[in-house]
């Protein structure tokens, strides 16, 4: 590897580091649903069962259903002419689809005009939450919008300019992937290992073209409805992901994959005897079986071979599909229309790759600049570093997501 490349996975190690408090990204979003008729608003919202977790104070446990209720009460709400609209009903616990809580809330406003709606749920747990709100007015006119933490109020009538992100267009969406990447820790670990195991250009440009095909093949299998994967399961395999992309860096440096292989499998064994034993593992026997098998082989075959870059490029596109099908899948289970549902897609697509040039490319310019000041590390001792580091940060997560201790 090129003193560059060293300098710039550096780079990436301390900024992981220093991020290290923060929760492994993945992608934070409810869906609310209000109708307005006359001086009334009611809203229908929607958490799913991920988000849930984030307010009771383990941020792992399953709130009831009375303090979810509670939560979401005190955030958001309705206001008409510069006063709050009373809450008159709720929140009333609703039938929702399996891995979603959702809630019925009823306001009685002051006055039928000049009425804004507004959340604040979550963006005090997560600033990078989304909620995509559907509206429909008086006047029986439906309208998306996306709130923020920066945009936690919507004005339901009123000129155009109140309405800055009615019919968000492809830019808005574009913005929300590279949102994903820049705040995704998860993301950074495994670039860092994706650059860390590719010696040259062309090794990085077959990761690249993998990790962007995925997510275009996502695109299209979300679209038209193929797939619609658990997302429990998906946070978790991206995590045994970037576990598996430190354990070939090891085997690669160390040219013993074998040792690697089996610890590794042997971890998702256990797991898998703890899912059949009912010891709190989440995931299916099957599921952790398979991930045990495909590590195995996967490193056995990457370890065997003089050049890997085209397995990398498979293994890239699996990873785009994964962590696509991970956002796709939460937006297809809120129902949002089809329509914005491929633009929204296509644009986050587009932000991801956006994101994760401008990092790389960020990275290796001040990688650069501390090589000329001959600050740069040796490879040998930087790859022990930083695949102990993925392999430890993948599996600690894998292990988050797929455990229950009651």
């Amino acid at each position: 590897m090129s003193p560059v490349c060293r300098a710039a996975l550096g780079l990436f190690i301390a900024a992981l580091g220093a991020a290290a408090p923060v929760r492994a990204h993945t992608l934070s979003e409810s869906l609310s649903a209000w109708h307005i008729d006359g001086d009334t608003v009611r809203l229908q919202f929607t958490v799913p069962d991920l988000e849930a977790k984030r307010v009771t104070p383990s941020g792992k446990d399953q709130p009831s259903s009375a303090e979810l209720g509670k939560y979401l009460a005190e955030r958001v709400g309705a206001s008409s002419a510069d006063r709050r609209c009373a809450l008159s009903e709720g929140p009333r616990a609703m039938a929702a689809s399996v891995g979603y809580f959702r809630y019925e809330l009823v306001f009685k406003c002051p006055a039928a005009t000049d009425i804004r709606i507004r959340s604040a749920a979550f963006y005090d747990l997560v600033k990078s939450h989304t909620n995509f709100a559907r509206i429909e007015d008086s006047g029986g006119r439906f309208f998306e919008q996306i709130l923020t933490y920066d945009h936690q109020e919507i004005a339901v009538a009123g000129d155009e300019t109140q309405h800055a992100l009615e019919n968000a267009g492809l830019l808005t969406y574009v913005g929300l992937g590279i949102m994903h990447i820049f705040t995704g820790i998860d993301h950074m670990s495994f670039m860092l290992g994706l650059v860390l195991i590719s010696r040259r250009v062309r090794d990085l440009l077959f990761v690249v073209t993998g990790f962007t095909l995925g997510h275009s093949l996502t695109l299209a299998l979300a679209v038209t409805g193929v797939l619609r994967p658990e997302a429990q399961y998906i946070d978790a395999l991206v995590a045994l992901t970037i576990a598996l992309i430190g354990a070939e860096n090891i085997g690669d440096g160390t040219h013993r994959p074998l040792p690697v292989a089996i610890g590794l499998a042997a971890i998702l064994f256990i797991m898998a005897l703890g899912r059949y034993f009912d010891l709190g593992v989440t995931l299916p026997t099957l599921l952790l079986v398979g991930g045990g098998i495909f590590a195995v082989s996967y490193l056995m075959l990457t370890g065997q071979m003089r050049d890997a870059g085209r397995v990398r490029l498979l293994v890239t596109l699996v990873f785009g599909l994964i962590h696509g099908f991970g956002f796709a899948s939460n937006l297809l289970e809120m129902q949002l229309p089809t329509d914005r549902l491929a633009a929204l897609l296509v644009g986050f697509n587009i932000g991801v790759e956006i994101g994760q040039v401008t990092v790389v490319l960020g990275a290796l310019l001040v990688a650069w600049l501390l090589v000329r000041a001959r600050l740069a590390i040796p490879r040998p001792l930087f790859t022990d570093i930083a695949a102990a580091f993925l392999v430890g940060e993948g599996l600690c997560w894998f292990v988050e997501r797929s455990v229950t201790l009651s």
